[in-house]
């Protein structure tokens, strides 16, 4: 499982411009059961994602076709941890 924390690198109206296409990339990572969670950062520096893939080089592939990643709108911070300690309604996301 992976914890990803985006940081964003352009000016927020920038980003604005990309927020539709991004919001459909995470639309398809969900659909094919890749991400948990995803939202924005407080105050809006970026934003984080909850990614449950096999393998980073899995992730890697996926995040390369986020267009946040594409346009270079934002810095990718990837942490990857095993859950061991969790609500039971949890259960579920847990290999």
């Amino acid at each position: 499982m992976f914890l990803v924390m985006l940081t964003y690198k352009v000016p927020i109206e920038e980003v604005e411009r990309h927020l539709e296409s991004h919001g459909t990339y995470l639309d398809q990572q969900y659909a094919a059961k890749r991400f948990i969670c995803s939202g924005r950062k407080v105050p809006r520096t970026g934003g984080v994602i909850l990614a449950n893939v096999p393998a980073r080089e899995e992730l890697d592939r996926i995040l390369s076709q986020d267009p946040f990643y594409q346009h270079d709108i934002a810095e990718y911070e990837i942490i990857e941890f095993q859950p061991t300690k969790y609500d039971e309604r949890f259960q579920a996301f847990i290999p």
